[in-house]
């Protein structure tokens, strides 16, 4: 849902979308395993969802799993789908009485029925809130979710649902998991990588970034709304030319 760039917005970002890096340095540097590293970082975003309605953030969304992180080891791979099955379970009812709504975007094929099954209760229990719309990314990535969307609409293309002619870059979006979100105002990468990773690649396109130094579990409300402030100096002009 990209925004038209003549409608005044709120001066701070209304959208932010967090990639959350950092938490396996994070634990490697106090001597703990990769997986404190994670479960610290859980714990970090509770303090961000809370702190989004004080800033004017209606819509956050945070960078869980991607689509590459199957590479990594088989016991971390492990480790992740059981914090995010026990993080759903134990999250579920604090999230419910914030008024936050959270949807998952990503292909839930490769993931386990019973994860499935925990975030699909998660969505139908918070879908009429709606304080701050929390979106998490698990199993996803730009261009698998590009690919996802390119083959429902050739699905329809093919079906003459819809006329070859009539494709253009206001149709796609309607086939993209993030189809319901306005795309994100502000884009925050933790850890000092200056990369984007797969993440939201059109829906980002203009998107600003901050690439900080801060690991994701260090990261807090108080760094989140001095980057909401600073982003409410920016001139976003959307291609065009101020008169």
């Amino acid at each position: 849902m990209p925004r038209d760039p003549d409608t005044p917005i709120h001066c701070g970002p209304r959208h932010v979308a967090i990639i959350m890096d950092g938490n396996g340095r994070w634990a490697q540097a106090r001597g703990r395993p990769r997986l404190y590293g994670h479960h610290a970082g859980a714990r970090r975003v509770r303090e961000v969802v809370e702190a989004c309605p004080g800033l004017g953030v209606k819509y956050l969304t945070i960078f869980a799993f991607s689509t590459e992180n199957w590479k990594r080891t088989q016991v971390e791979v492990a480790g992740l789908m059981s914090l995010f099955r026990r993080y759903i379970i134990k999250e579920t009812r604090a999230l419910a009485e914030r008024g936050v709504r959270v949807r998952f975007i990503g292909d839930r094929l490769r993931l386990d029925a019973k994860l499935i099954d925990l975030m699909d209760q998660l969505e139908e229990h918070t879908k009429t809130n709606d304080s701050v719309h929390l979106t998490i990314a698990l199993n996803y990535g730009g261009r698998d979710e590009v690919a996802r969307a390119t083959r429902r609409l050739a699905q329809d293309v093919a079906a003459g649902k819809l006329a070859p002619l009539d494709v253009d870059e206001q149709t796609l979006p309607r086939y993209l998991d993030t189809h319901v979100l306005p795309d994100p105002d502000l884009v925050i990468r933790t850890s000092g990588e200056a990369r984007i990773s797969n993440f939201l690649l059109w829906q980002s396109a203009y998107s600003e970034y901050e690439f900080i130094d801060t690991l994701w579990p260090d990261f807090t409300a108080a760094e989140l709304a001095r980057l909401c402030h600073s982003f409410g100096a920016r001139d976003r002009r959307y291609g065009a030319v101020r008169a």
